[in-house]
């Protein structure tokens, strides 16, 4: 909405005024009240906003700020604009608000660049300066003054979205910055936190406490202007260290702010502070600490923790007290000397034994608390009253110590310059610089030379997450080790020795492997460390784990289980999460692993990754199957036995060149990640794929060293002989290789089983298969032999039972019985109508153009059933294993459904009995989102195991139009008609992607996951919210089912002279299955309820 509105600009002596009429006319008001009004400086007509300095703000617009809200305007010219700004701003100048900022303020910055903002084309100004941010058009409107807005930081809260992107909420606004790396983004984040810090203390306390000069340092590292204090300890900390006293837990270190827990400080506890100080109470602490372990400001975390794990919870640098060790005579000491006013001598009686709530024998004063405040002593009052509960003295808790591993080594060793970030580049030897380094009593050391005493840094073995040892010539040495440090920091040490390098290699892993792990530094690992993982839906909690990548394996240790082993080129599933955690999926498990530390995890990554796809061209060095197949030959075999068994010339005729070179990358680079489909693969295509893969293999099938043994083998002329010395030969195969073998002459010999169909008989697949596999130039024919042999004996060599080969027989059958001979390769689908019985099924010829509601169309007409308007007929995809169905939707393509089936599904013609429900749902409801609290259930497997969860979890969703996300907790803001959810989901998934099936059965095992609604109306409402997000609101279609027919043949009930046979079923389905074809009209039974 626009307003319009005649402007007057006027002038007088006792302000600058804008006047902004309510009608075309000039306000008119008493004549004794018009002296007030001077000349008029500038009037004119104004397209106004309704409200939402003066600043230019696009499109012809400008902005009047006033110190309760803000006026838009926009002129009919840019010149007219220009005009309007140049004149305010000189009625203005010199009356900037308080929140502006420039140069010449007193508010000096902490922080100041470009960010962009979300939603604009450009960037703006930004400063961050005492509590406030404010936000300019550029550098330029900063230096005179003119900003855009500012932002209070006692409302805001800052939060990391992205690798570059971080919000700043408050409760108008979510302002979503991009800072231009990632590195400057964290310099943003925490100026912005210093701001809120800044907006949400109060500095009175802290200035109080810093007038005692040794209080203006850290206790425990020196920093200046600690913040923080440990009430109970009586000591004043920075913030690192602060952190590190929260870790002792408050039966140790209470830990509270200077200046945010105002409450906390009392007159009596800022008194005890000033009396003691951290000088004096340091010489209670901190009286017996060697200087090797003495903290800095630079002290990294894992110092800290154990500095102050030592100072605090063992006591261990205190200065005893000469009573220490005699309960009984340190509490009457206590007791005495509460009633006087040395709070240091109570200091140490505390926090050497003494018993705070002893009994003091008196009646009236039963404990020293009591006796203290009879004796006037409110200081002393207040440091017992902290330390009720504290664990001090003989029940302080003693960490076992263990030794440090024995592993010691020198020698010298080329060193790069530490880095913060993974090598990318390749690094010269002119990079390295000569080192010489030790490795003693768990600290490694590196010295400028063998004669100086002092080392360049230190590297202690606890610190180190992570050992990488790089391919040979990867950098300027030949051999090269990386280390990865908990401050996230990697070094990069080299040699061109190999043995001085896989000792180093040796000790150091040695040195941080823990012994419950030990067993890992026997393999030849490429990569070993530590991680944190979770499993499930336990996301909460993550467990420690010790990693080592060998080859293609990834072996573990978590916690104190036993060592496992994965294998990633046999994953189902590889993927990195948005919040930095990679999914390992096996069949039975799920491993999520975590990212604490994002250059390490970084480097995981890409090595895992790397380790899960196709290593090189050696059969073994393949993605495979569960078999130790390789997936590309499982891929091709199974496409030709459902797409090609029946074409002419199969692995005869070639295939476009550049579509087979294409294809065959493609499976090298990820073959797991490739499907094969009708639509967009052509039979030949793929079986030159298949023939190129063998012909190009390393080492052969055969191997280089057995396959003259083979060949040689095929010239013997008795038969018994030679079936034995195949038999002998298949034992001398590798794993791989035997597999490999076995499941191409089991797919060879299915395919001459349809010689009459495809004129491929034994010895045409021996003509191409014998130098393919044998990778000859063809003019010897003993390699053709030997396939035949092979083919005509298979049953007899690779010892295959009869059973399977009538199992296969049957999968075989039901392959060329979908495969029609029209040109139009339409397939055979069984359909059941209303439920699945002998008599309900109908066999219809699906092309790969039929929908779901056309096969439902041709279903009724083939049943002579008349659907009306409200009947809400659809197809759906039944899994009986799983016990659940799921409407498809009437645009949705059957064939690719057909292609993705089990055994156990089928697909079923019935009643949409919910859909009436759920359009009138979708009619009433104004946005295509919702949100609330669900049951959510995920199929686990504990590392090992493959154990389901058995559970539901309460979690709350949040369904919008482009994502499905859940939060474990959310704490909800409403911003007007808006809900926003503060903290980070614990998974977020693409609504597009996602498969929404309807359960039929009670305690389900979930393929995936699933959720529970609390009653059928909510269901129905979540259900109604997938289809129209995943269907752009078309749930179903306008004129009703019926005007979704096509103009199509009613299929031919029979094939040539043999009966259709179902695509699903039994042995006894298929027998029955032209008794079906010639069945009546069906009485249709009463359809199930799934919503009630």
């Amino acid at each position: 909405m626009h307003l319009f509105a005649r402007c007057l600009l006027g002038n007088s002596s006792l302000h600058s005024s804008v006047y902004l009429p309510n009608s075309g006319r000039l306000p008119t008001g008493p004549k004794e009240d018009s002296s007030q009004l001077v000349a008029v400086i500038k009037s004119g007509w104004l397209d106004k906003n309704p409200p939402q300095g003066v600043t230019s703000a696009g499109e012809l617009k400008f902005e009047v700020a006033t110190s309760n809200r803000t006026f838009i305007f926009r002129a009919e010219s840019e010149v007219e604009r220009n005009d309007w700004v140049t004149v305010l701003q000189d009625c203005t100048r010199g009356r900037q608000q308080h929140s502006t900022m420039n140069p010449g303020s007193p508010l000096t910055p902490y922080y100041q660049g470009y960010l962009e903002l979300k939603g604009l084309r450009s960037k703006l100004y930004t400063v961050v300066a005492s509590d406030k941010v404010f936000l300019y058009k550029n550098m330029d409107d900063y230096r005179i003054g003119v900003g855009i807005t500012s932002i209070d930081m006692n409302v805001g809260n800052v939060k990391d979205t992205d690798r570059r992107s971080f919000d700043l909420t408050t409760p108008y606004r979510i302002f979503s910055f991009i800072a231009d790396s990632e590195q400057l983004k964290e310099q943003w984040v925490d100026a912005m936190q210093v701001a809120i810090g800044e907006a949400l203390s109060n500095s009175e306390v802290a200035e109080q406490i810093w007038s005692e000069p040794s209080n203006s340092l850290c206790a425990d590292c020196g920093a200046p202007k600690p913040e923080w204090a440990a009430i109970n300890l009586c000591v004043v900390v920075c913030k690192r260290c602060a952190g590190e006293h929260r870790g002792l837990g408050p039966s140790i270190s209470k830990v509270r702010s200077l200046k945010m827990d105002r409450k906390v400080w009392t007159e009596e506890l800022i008194q005890v502070f000033l009396l003691l100080g951290n000088e004096r109470v340091n010489s209670f602490w901190a009286a017996n600490v060697p200087p090797s372990e003495a903290l800095t400001p630079s002290s990294c975390s894992e110092e800290r923790r154990c500095f102050i794990t030592n100072k605090y919870r063992q006591g261990k640098y205190r200065k005893y007290h000469p009573l220490y060790g005699n309960q009984r005579e340190l509490n009457n000491a206590l007791c005495i000397n509460v009633q006087s006013s040395d709070l240091l001598e109570t200091l140490s009686l505390i926090f050497c034994g003494a018993d705070v709530n002893c009994s003091t024998g008196m009646t009236s004063w039963p404990s020293p608390l009591s006796l203290a405040n009879a004796h006037s002593q409110p200081l002393q009052a207040e440091l017992i009253s902290h330390n009720l509960n504290t664990e001090v003295g003989g029940v302080m808790d003693v960490v076992p110590y263990s030794a440090p591993p024995c592993v010691s080594y020198s020698g010298f060793l080329f060193k790069t310059a530490s880095m913060t970030r993974a090598i990318t580049e390749r690094k010269t030897r002119e990079e390295f610089s000569r080192r010489w380094c030790t490795l003693n009593d768990g600290t490694f050391s590196y010295y400028e030379n063998d004669k100086n005493s002092n080392p360049n840094g230190v590297l202690k073995s606890s610190e180190i997450v992570c050992l990488a040892i790089d391919t040979a010539e990867k950098h300027g040495y030949n051999n090269t080790f990386e280390l990865y440090s908990e401050s996230e920091r990697l070094y990069l040490f080299g040699t061109d020795d190999p043995d001085s390098h896989k000792e180093w290699v040796k000790s150091i892993a040695k040195s941080f492997i823990p012994a419950t792990a030990e067993p890992l530094l026997r393999l030849g690992f490429e990569r070993i460390g530590r991680l944190k993982c979770k499993d499930g839906l336990n996301l909460q909690t993550s467990k420690v784990g010790w990693f080592a990548l060998v080859g293609s394996t990834l072996h573990t240790f978590l916690d104190d289980a036993q060592g496992e082993e994965i294998h990633l080129r046999k994953l189902n599933e590889l993927s990195i999460q948005q919040d930095n955690v990679l999914v390992l999926v096996e069949r039975g498990r799920t491993l999520y692993i975590e990212g604490e530390r994002k250059l390490d995890f970084s480097g995981w990554c890409s090595s895992i990754q790397a380790a899960a796809r196709s290593g090189g061209d050696a059969l073994n060095q393949q993605q495979l199957t569960e078999t130790d197949i390789p997936i590309i030959v499982h891929s091709c075999i199974g496409y030709i036995t459902q797409c090609g068994l029946t074409s002419e010339g199969i692995y005869r005729k070639s295939g476009v060149n550049s579509r087979v070179a294409a294809l065959l990358e493609r499976f090298r680079r990820d073959a797991r990640s490739l499907c094969l489909k009708d639509s967009e693969h052509q039979v030949d295509d793929v079986s030159n794929t298949l023939k190129r893969f063998f012909r190009e293999l390393a080492e052969g099938l055969f191997t280089s060293q057995d396959a003259s043994t083979w060949l040689t083998t095929a010239a013997i002329q008795d038969e018994s002989i030679k079936i034995s010395q195949y038999k002998q030969l298949l034992t001398r195969l590798p794993r791989v290789n035997k597999a490999t073998l076995q499941a191409l002459i089991n797919h060879l010999y299915c395919v001459q089983c349809y010689s009459e169909l495809n004129q491929m008989n034994i010895h045409n697949l021996a003509i191409v298969f014998g130098p393919t596999l044998f990778q000859t130039d063809g003019k010897d024919y003993t390699a053709g032999r030997a396939i035949e042999d092979l083919i005509q004996h298979y049953t007899l060599i690779f010892e295959v039972r009869l059973l399977v080969m009538m199992e296969n027989g049957k999968h075989n059958t039901v392959c060329i019985a979908l495969k029609s001979t029209e040109p139009g390769g339409h397939f055979i689908c069984t359909v059941y109508l209303e439920e699945k019985k002998d008599t309900t099924e109908q066999h219809v010829k699906i092309p790969g153009s039929m929908t779901a509601a056309e096969l439902t169309c041709e279903v009724l007409d083939l049943r002579n059933i008349s659907a009306k308007d409200k009947d809400y007929w659809s197809c759906w995809e039944v899994c009986d294993k799983e016990g659940m169905e799921r409407p498809l939707h009437y645009q949705e393509r059957v064939l690719p459904i057909l292609h993705s089936f089990g055994t156990d599904s089928h697909l079923i013609i019935k009643k949409h009995i919910a859909m009436e429900a759920l359009i009138a749902f979708l009619a009433s409801k104004m946005d295509a989102s919702k949100h609330g609290l669900i049951k959510f259930r995920e199929e686990r497997g504990k590392l090992g195991l493959g154990l389901t969860s058995g559970n539901f979890h309460d979690r709350y969703f949040i369904l919008s139009s482009n994502s499905l996300r859940m939060y474990k907790d959310v704490r909800v803001r409403l911003t007007g008609t808006k809900t926003h959810i503060s903290n980070r989901p614990e998974r977020d998934w693409t609504v597009k992607n996602l498969k929404v099936y309807l359960g039929i059965k009670k305690k389900l095992r979930p393929p995936t996951w699933y959720l529970c609604c609390e009653t059928q109306s909510e269901l129905r409402e979540w259900y109604a919210t997938f289809l129209s997000i995943q269907h752009d609101g078309n749930v179903w279609p306008q004129d009703g089912l019926l005007q979704t027919r096509v103009s199509r043949v009613l299929p031919d009930m029979r094939h040539g002279n043999v009966s259709l046979i179902p695509l699903r079923g039994s042995e006894n389905e298929m027998r029955n299955s032209v008794a079906a074809f010639s069945q009546g009209p069906l009485a249709v039974s009463r359809p199930s309820n799934h919503w009630d």
